[in-house]
């Protein structure tokens, strides 16, 4: 016997079975939406940390001789231990930061005010809208708010050479809070990655590993690769989650117990500005130092013979109702250090100003001042929003088609075949 029910939208019964198989269909169509979700949550997650390193790394290089602008919560102020003074905001965020583990190189990367401030202006309309919508599809699926963020820091700490004197590829970590649940989201990673986590205990948590094997097969022929074989991921607390190398993940979780956390003036040099849409500070020098031995290698300790801050770098962009602003702040040691490096980047901006042909790059050159302030070089930069949205927009255009040589096909001539007449 089949039971049928009245289908009040038309004159159509539905069977029991009918009823069944639609909600296997919905049940399927929910579940691989928070399989995608969370498949490109996590996949965020590795590709942000992934590109930590590279980019912290390279910013160390590049900013060694960027210098300091005027910023709103330092500047004037500073002590002459060069301890940056910070503002009530810029302590509190300090604070939620302060259970890190020590790093030689942070970015700070204030998500919200991308999400909620920035991609508005440049997004079109569609690709706005996608975007909410992919947000409220997070949200309903996932229980994860991108644009709740409150921010995503990338760490980066370099390592001593190993007994055998072998140079030691360098750890990252990206660490992400917000209102979130740190458990949920470590719970849809598993569903993600398909199984491919394997659980391990440390210090009271869980954390999560993963071999990501195309880089274990390259790692055969690149030794120092193997150190980028292996990604982790753990929930540090309630609504803070971290992922990246599995050894600085350990650290993380040390320190989150009170152990070797991060020391003030790293958090003091990084969040000078708690408004900055993004910052980075790092020490590049005593990275190199630590890295090449300097400081002794794992097996035997060497106390340093110079205690200097010289090349400690400070890099933020900003933005208010009308600009966007870049500030930047490298120690020079002393003031006379400070004034040869200033005048030389000076002098080597002027000489780019006049050999980039580009004039988008020549208006961006332009834009930017280099000064020296007691024992730091400042730089600084503000550009109109509007200039970068035309620039933006106008890199985006498809380029026209140029015009080439080419000769139209012609046909070949036909010649008619004479052959002997027959009588």
């Amino acid at each position: 016997m089949s039971l049928r029910f009245w289908n009040p939208k038309g004159s159509k019964t539905l069977s029991v079975t009918t009823i069944l198989c639609e909600d296997k269909q919905n049940a399927e169509r929910r579940l691989l939406t928070v399989r995608k979700t969370s498949r490109l949550l996590v996949i965020a997650l590795l590709l942000v940390a992934s590109a930590a390193i590279e980019t912290q790394a390279q910013n160390a290089v590049n900013q060694s001789a960027s210098g300091r602008g005027e910023l709103t919560v330092t500047n004037a102020a500073t002590p002459a231990n060069n301890t940056p003074i910070v503002s009530p905001a810029a302590r509190a965020m300090i604070n939620s930061l302060s259970s890190l583990p020590e790093a030689d190189g942070l970015m700070y990367i204030n998500a919200q005010r991308i999400l909620n401030e920035v991609l508005p202006k440049f997004l079109p309309p569609k690709d706005l809208e996608n975007m909410r919508k992919a947000f409220g599809e997070a949200k309903q699926n996932a229980g994860i708010d991108p644009s709740k963020v409150d921010y995503l820091v990338c760490a980066i700490r370099f390592r001593k050479p190993t007994g055998d004197l072998n140079f030691q590829a360098p750890e990252f970590m990206v660490v992400s809070s917000g209102d979130f649940s740190a458990d949920s989201l470590l719970t849809l990673a598993r569903m993600a990655t398909q199984g491919k986590l394997r659980d391990e205990s440390y210090g009271g948590k869980t954390m999560g590993l993963m071999t990501l094997d195309p880089i274990a097969k390259e790692s055969e022929k690149m030794p120092l690769l193997k150190a980028f074989t292996e990604v982790g991921i753990v929930a540090l607390n309630a609504n803070t989650i971290a992922t990246g190398s599995p050894g600085y993940l350990r650290a993380a979780i040390d320190a989150a117990n009170g152990k070797d956390r991060i020391s003030t003036d790293s958090l003091n040099s990084l969040v000078r500005d708690p408004n900055v849409l993004m910052s980075f500070a790092g020490s590049p020098f005593r990275s190199f130092a630590k890295s090449f031995g300097m400081l002794g290698t794992e097996a035997t300790a060497r106390a340093p013979r110079c205690d200097s801050k010289f090349g400690d770098v400070y890099v933020a962009l900003t933005m208010d109702a009308t600009n966007f602003m870049f500030r930047g702040i490298s120690n020079a040691d002393n003031p006379d250090t400070a004034k040869i490096i200033a005048n030389l980047d000076a002098a080597l901006l002027q000489y780019a100003m006049t050999a980039v042909p580009d004039k988008s790059a020549q208006t961006i050159l332009k834009g930017f001042s280099i000064a020296a302030e007691g024992d730091e070089v400042l730089v600084r930069a503000d550009f109109p929003q509007q200039m970068v949205l035309d620039m933006i927009q106008q890199q985006m255009k498809p380029k026209p088609m140029e015009a080439t040589d080419v000769k139209p096909m012609t046909k070949p001539a036909v010649t008619k075949r004479r052959g002997r007449r027959r009588h």
